[in-house]
């Protein structure tokens, strides 16, 4: 039984108490004209209303809920005349103002009925003016019993489901037994936003109260859309002249948004444009929040805390903020990351959520003074650049932390004039998000000189390891590695190593002597270049491999750059990529999706490009007539318990059947060589894939360009079993991922949301669900 909830209401600034237990409401007073009134709301409700928000009040596809726990705290704190200028004004929707005063008055008593908030005996006016002295009050989330349709476990608030970015929702609808049965039911186009269409569309759509958000178009315009229908809503778009149009182009619709809300009616979304300017809308109407920078709009070029000045081309991030309680953490994603000494450092920065008001600027490259300074030799910090946090972050709402990705500092595959370790490039960073202040630090990779930055969230879980409860986070690496560490302290769960790694004979670069390893979890794809490791699938497949690896250097994972080329396995885009790890609090798994790309890397003298002596070429290096040049399964998911750091199981993503894998009768799945995304639900382990090279075509050269053609790779969505990684069903969808999937319930029914298309195909936000 759960006991009385005390919630109190000002009448004409008197204090009427009362309390409510579950299923019962005992309002200090109740009179009968109060409830004739409510009474004929009800019936102008069923007329008027019920069509939309349902008879029950509970919501449908058309409209959100008006009772339940979530209704209640969105009107905490607001008045009685806010609520009935809110029916007058919006409802019904198909004829706002068309209700009378009277009828308004009428229908907000049976709405304040319905989720027993009393105002007293005496029935409300029928008028906002005189209703001004009636403000609700709720001293506690009531205790009745909560609406699905405006649970938030129905929803998906953050691009990563959650703070803890998980990819993880609990609900069941789809299971096992009929995902197979899915189908397609809506198709959101983005090809009209923006000047030409966005070819390389990452977003992952958020849905608060029914309403899907989120960045679209080579312009990142902002829409809002219903979750059942996929119609558009409303949308929000800048023009920033030049600045926006010569933004860097690293996906140029973003991978989404993040919102906000005080839980009291006040709902914002938080993006960041093209042009790298923070802005705040209104998320019912899509309007800049007035109060929030200027107009709504905080310029991120200021306030670095820098000598150099940003320019054109310099900045934008395609990754969402980071919303911590009341504080935006936005990282930065810079151009150039070949160039020289002129290139501006990504100082991650913390901002009020309401102002816009910079509360702190974290200095990924320390200044003297700062910790970490000695780690940037011969006064490197002075004129090196990069070091931001392009990728998703995860944050602690109940720590108060936000998790850092720290990136390469300048150049990505030439350090020799940057010696040093270089704190704080490519570490994971725990900051108190109020602050900015470092509570912990672990920097993964010594002095990169392999693009090796971090490129995903970190996974945040609570799991038991020797018996003992730890609140933990892993993290997923491009080489291949999970770090896991208490993320309360930075202790790590197992022990890392230093082991030593092998020196450069590049003139004027000095690599690491040593780097990290962690004993557990054991890496989860193919590190350096073994022989043994070479596609074997024919004899002659495999003596060409090894013609192909012998034009280069190689050896295992750290090798340097050289002038001849050196084979990274995995390459720059992994291994893990910015689509990251899934976690599972039903099975107690990790699922990290990978994939097996090596790239050749080739440094060269570009005097008139770059200050630096050297600039780095990675290109992607096939294998023996087109295929991969190291043996299956070239894409993966792979299950990793983490209380063990175990390797459970590892799953194929896609059947990896070209045209010569079919002459060569092979029946196994081998997976498809490219970026996947997970999202696990209660039941299910769901993975898409994004898209591949086109058409039989000749070997492409160690220096060509592959192409990208998204009609041609097995577009699917793959459903395994969480447990064992068996395959359960493979769902046709138009095109392939370009970005994570996400699922959300309303209207009673669970949708799965993925963008897809890309490159060739007009890219597209889809909804699948049960017929």
């Amino acid at each position: 039984m759960i006991g009385p909830t005390p919630f109190t209401v000002l009448v004409a600034g008197a204090v009427v108490a009362w309390s409510i237990s579950t299923g019962q409401a005992t309002p200090a007073s109740k009179g009968a004209d109060s409830n004739k009134q409510a009474a004929r709301g009800e019936a102008v409700y069923l007329d008027e209303c019920a069509r939309c928000h349902s008879e029950t009040l509970t919501g449908t596809e058309f409209g959100p809920a008006l009772a339940g726990r979530e209704f209640v705290r969105s009107w905490t704190g607001k008045s009685v005349s806010d609520m009935f200028v809110r029916v007058r004004d919006t409802m019904p929707i198909d004829g706002p103002g068309r209700l009378s005063a009277q009828q308004t008055a009428d229908v907000v008593a049976f709405i304040l009925r319905e989720n027993k908030i009393n105002v007293g005996d005496q029935p409300l006016a029928a008028g906002a003016d005189a209703l001004k002295t009636i403000a609700i009050a709720n001293n506690a989330a009531p205790a009745a019993v909560a609406h699905p349709s405006s649970e938030k476990n129905s929803e998906w608030r953050y691009w990563g489901g959650d703070g803890a970015t998980t990819h993880y929702s609990p609900l069941a609808q789809i299971d096992r037994t009929n995902v197979k049965n899915l189908k397609l039911v809506w198709r959101w186009k983005s090809e009209n936003f923006g000047p030409r269409p966005d070819d390389n569309w990452k977003v992952t759509p958020l849905m608060v109260g029914g309403v899907l958000y989120f960045t679209a178009g080579s312009s990142r315009d902002v829409v809002a859309a219903d979750a059942v229908t996929g119609q558009t809503l409303w949308t929000f778009h800048i023009d920033e002249g030049s600045r926006g149009r010569r933004a860097p182009n690293r996906g140029p619709g973003g991978r989404g948004l993040s919102y906000w809300s005080d839980g009291r009616g006040d709902e914002r979304l938080i993006y960041v444009s093209l042009g790298y300017e923070l802005i705040e809308l209104n998320a019912r109407t899509g309007r800049p929040i007035a109060g929030f920078g200027k107009d709504g709009v905080v310029d991120l070029w200021e306030g670095f805390d820098q000598t150099k000045v940003p320019k054109e081309g310099d900045f934008s991030l395609t990754s969402p903020p980071a919303v911590v309680r009341n504080v935006i953490v936005v990282g930065a994603a810079l151009g150039g990351g070949t160039g020289g000494r002129d290139f501006i450092a990504g100082f991650p920065r913390g901002f009020d959520v309401r102002t816009g008001k910079r509360l702190w600027v974290f200095r990924t490259i320390p200044g003297p003074g700062d910790f970490g300074n000695e780690t940037w030799e011969k006064d490197s910090w002075a004129y090196t650049g990069h070091t931001g946090s392009w990728g998703p972050m995860s944050v602690d709402e109940e720590l108060g932390y936000a998790y850092l990705p720290i990136e390469t500092p300048t150049n990505d595959y030439y350090g020799g004039a940057r010696p040093g370790n270089g704190l704080f490039g490519n570490s994971l960073v725990c900051v108190d998000a109020t602050t900015g202040r470092r509570v912990w630090h672990f920097q993964l990779t010594h002095h990169d000189i392999w693009d090796y930055d971090i490129p995903a969230a970190a996974n945040l879980a609570d799991i038991t390891v020797n018996g003992r409860s730890v609140k933990a986070l892993a993290q997923v690496t491009k080489q291949g590695f999970v770090f896991a560490f208490d993320r309360v302290t930075g202790a790590p769960l197992w022990p890392i190593e230093e082991r030593a790694a092998p020196p450069s004979g590049v003139p004027g670069e000095k690599a690491a002597a040593t780097q990290r390893v962690p004993t557990k979890p054991a890496p989860f794809d193919i590190q350096g270049v073994r022989e043994d490791d070479l596609i074997d699938l024919t004899p002659e497949l495999r003596e060409q491999a090894l013609a192909i690896v012998r034009q280069y250097d190689h050896g295992p994972l750290y090798t340097p750059p050289s002038e001849r080329g050196t084979i990274f396995m995995p390459g720059v885009g992994g291994g893990a990529s910015w689509s990251g790890a899934a976690w599972d609090p039903e099975t107690g798994l990790y699922y990290v999706t990978t994939q097996r790309l090596p790239f050749a890397i080739t440094l060269r003298q570009w005097a008139p490009y770059t200050s630096d002596r050297y600039v780095g070429r990675a290109q992607y290096l096939p294998g023996p007539q087109g295929l991969p040049l190291f043996k299956p399964p070239w894409g993966s998911v792979v299950a990793i318990d983490m209380s063990s750091g175990e390797h459970r199981w590892r799953a194929p993503v896609g059947s990896g059947h070209g045209s010569l894998i079919r002459q060569l009768n092979i029946s196994e799945r081998l997976g498809w060589p490219t970026r996947s995304f997970a999202l696990v639900t209660k039941s299910l382990l769901l993975v898409v894939q994004s898209g591949y090279q086109s058409n039989p075509r000749p070997a492409p050269t160690a220096t060509e360009r592959r192409v990208f053609d998204l009609n041609v790779l097995e577009p699917r969505l793959y459903a395994y079993d969480k447990a064992t990684g068996a395959l359960l069903a493979e769902v046709p969808l138009p095109a392939n991922a370009s970005g994570a999937p996400m699922t959300y319930l309303s209207g009673g029914k669970q949708y799965i949301a993925i963008p897809v298309g890309g490159a060739n195909v007009p890219e597209e936000l889809i909804a699948v669900a049960l017929p």
